[in-house]
């Protein structure tokens, strides 16, 4: 299958946030697109919220086994994980600019060509400030 045209999927997001000893979890069904240039895979859908409005979110999967998460729109994050380090990123707001770090305990990417399907796993810790805001699981499945 040609991924540089880009090819529509089916995505499962799961996201587990644990902050102050809660545990949160999170599922959405999507669909989106998977378009792959050069070596570089990206997974692209758009996030609902709460007040329906939608935001675009781009999953960057680079050959050198790093991962940015890139969510678009009024408030515009880019968070990049890199296996056993730690990496710092803002968070564009209307009321300014904040600055958090991750640090990735786990990162793991699988892709099958038939049919063209994937799974992206990424655990991680986010701070701010020096100081831990939560703990994170994010699992992103994807078939076409």
């Amino acid at each position: 299958m040609d991924l540089t045209k880009g090819v529509p999927v089916a995505i499962r997001l799961k996201t587990e946030v644990t902050q102050n000893n809660e545990l949160k979890e999170f599922l959405f069904e999507l669909s989106g697109q998977v378009v792959k240039m050069g070596d570089t895979l990206y997974i692209r859908y758009k996030e609902v919220q709460e007040d329906q409005s939608e935001v675009p979110v781009t999953m960057k999967l680079s050959p050198d086994g790093t991962i940015q998460l890139i969510r678009s729109g009024e408030m515009r994050l880019r968070l990049k994980f890199v296996y056993r380090e730690k990496a710092d990123t803002s968070y564009q707001t209307p009321y300014g600019v904040m600055f958090f770090s991750t640090y990735t305990n786990n990162l793991h990417f699988s892709l099958k060509d038939q049919p063209t399907s994937g799974k992206v796993s990424i655990d991680y810790d986010l701070f701010t400030a020096g100081d831990k805001i939560g703990e994170y699981k994010l699992s992103l499945e994807f078939t076409a």
